[in-house]
């Protein structure tokens, strides 16, 4: 299933936070976690993923730190990002918004 495009936007900040706190990731690494987290249903591609990045960075709720990729996988350098603290906090105001955003939808679309 293909979601609207303002859709998906409203959710990469959210995402991309939760995912890097779980751990340092390069930019592909994320686009296939998202994929196969989602069984695919939001089908991200990198054009989706490096704006979003690059705009987090320079808001200081992430940063990069080029590293060697293991020898197995090419040994060339990747990218990684780390959530900051600043970046956790905001996280944590982002998941509020969410999921008080999707439970009033949710009462919206039911009649209650």
């Amino acid at each position: 299933m293909e979601f609207p495009e303002e859709l998906v936007r409203g959710s990469i900040v959210p995402i991309v936070l939760s995912l890097l706190r779980e751990r340092p990731m390069y930019g592909y690494e994320i686009v296939k976690l998202v994929n196969a987290r989602s069984n695919g249903a939001l089908e991200w591609k990198e054009g989706t993923l490096y704006p979003a990045l690059h705009r987090l960075q320079a808001a200081g709720k992430i940063k990069s730190q080029w590293r060697d990729a293991p020898d197995a996988e090419g040994g060339r350098k990747r990218k990684y990002y780390t959530i900051t603290p600043s970046g956790l906090a905001d996280l944590g105001q982002k998941v509020d918004e969410w999921s008080n955003f999707t439970s009033a939808v949710q009462k919206v679309l039911r009649g209650a």
